[in-house]
């Protein structure tokens, strides 16, 4: 059975004090209900072994925004796989629209780092999703695909188990716009088609789908009520306890 996640995707938000809180009152809100849901929490990297140090008695998993598709070397600024998984992080985002954006990864740098994750035994939530001129063109399955493709298909059976997959529709991001409930499952089955395809019917139901694009405690209910909608990348709802809470209490 695949699993149910919840990430929360900090982003470039908090300071050191306030992160520290907003994990600690997550944490106790954790500890009093059975969740029915893998939690992650992704903070800025500066933060990443006090929530890795916290997660180890608590009732969540320590996620990174990024790696470098490097092992190591004279790379100022970035931060290794190798790195990550020394202070504990078992998991890591991917491919996040932003950094497509404002950093011009592509899909060949992505899929490095994908390797350079595995190779660390730390999971990836590769993110793949659309831009709204594309979806109005109607090429939105067709940018999906290509992305997958690009950065994921070359990864073994074995390999392609211990990813986890985020669709974020660009134009849901930070806009307040979200995709319909029948959008979301729409794209999902998509995404899982593609995986059945490449691989096998039995690997493409083990593998979890994120929906990534505004999802809030309003409407993750409705999002998470999907056939093949396994949970949220969150991005501004994590950073309000209740919030992100109400979202895990969601499934």
């Amino acid at each position: 059975m695949r699993k149910n996640i919840v990430a929360g995707n900090w982003k470039m938000n908090l300071g050191f004090d306030d992160a520290e809180d907003l994990i600690d009152q997550i944490n106790e809100e954790l500890e009093n209900f059975k969740s029915n849901a893998e939690v992650i929490i992704c903070p800025p990297s500066p933060y990443l072994e006090l929530t890795s140090d916290m997660a180890e008695e608590g009732y969540f998993s320590c996620g990174a925004q990024n790696v470098a598709q490097w092992n190591n070397g004279a790379y100022t600024g970035e931060v290794s796989a190798q790195m990550l998984d020394s202070i504990g992080v078992e998991y890591c985002i991917v491919g996040h629209s932003e950094r497509r954006k404002y950093f011009n990864e592509t899909s060949e740098e992505i899929a490095q780092k994908i390797d350079r994750l595995m190779e660390n035994d730390i999971i990836p939530i590769f993110c793949c999703g659309e831009a709204l001129e594309q979806r109005e063109a109607g090429k939105h399955f067709e940018v999906v695909e290509n992305q997958i493709k690009e950065s994921l298909f070359h990864l073994s059976n074995e390999q392609i188990e211990n990813i986890v997959i985020a669709y974020e529709p660009v134009w849901a991001i930070g806009t307040g716009k979200t995709a319909t409930r029948d959008q979301a499952q729409e794209m999902h089955a998509h995404i899982r088609s593609l995986l059945e395809k490449k691989y096998s019917k039995a690997i493409a139901e083990e593998i979890s789908i994120l929906y990534g694009g505004s999802c809030n405690s309003k409407n993750a209910k409705e999002l998470f009520a999907n056939k093949d909608v396994d949970g949220g990348l969150i991005g501004g709802a994590s950073l309000k306890k209740e919030d992100f809470i109400a979202i895990i209490k969601s499934f």
